[in-house]
């Protein structure tokens, strides 16, 4: 289980980018929306279902990255990815993708009205038709400003 630290700099996240890789070895990094952090699992939402889904399908293994703008400390998370796109798990995890997706519009507009931030686009529009990348977090690698790595075993 990751420490609740690490959990909340997750959490505190839209979007973190997802590496993948075909069986012929070719890379594929993309930014995916962040839906929710339960346990050992992270739940992404890819609208886009092009070649981050085409290579979890052939090798379901991804690492995660993201940066503590605050600290400057940057996190890996590999692991096993699971794609869910039906069932009953699907079925839950849809009212979900829709409330995260009307919080995240809210705090835009807010955040531009208060703010005088000019967005091109206020809302996030997520298309009906989206997969779920369910990553079990194995392995989280810290990266520290001094070069030092800090590796863990998770669950």
């Amino acid at each position: 289980m990751i420490n609740k630290s690490l959990q909340g700099l997750i959490e505190s996240r839209e979007f973190i980018s997802l590496a993948s890789c075909d069986l012929k070895g070719r890379p594929n990094a993309a930014p995916k929306f962040l839906l929710k952090v339960t346990g050992n699992y992270l739940y992404l939402v890819d609208y886009i279902i092009g070649r981050t889904f085409s290579n979890l399908r052939a090798n379901p293994r991804a690492s995660l990255s993201f940066v503590d703008s605050n600290t400057l400390i940057g996190y890996q998370i590999n692991g096993g990815v699971e794609i869910i796109s039906s069932g009953a798990e699907y079925e839950g995890i849809i009212k979900e993708v829709h409330n995260k997706q009307l919080d995240l519009s809210i705090a835009r507009v807010i955040e531009g009205v208060t703010k005088g931030k000019a967005h091109k686009y206020f809302e996030v529009a997520i298309p009906e038709q989206f997969v779920i990348f369910k990553v079990k977090m194995e392995e989280v690698v810290e990266m520290r400003p001094s070069g030092t790595l800090k590796r863990e075993k998770v669950g």
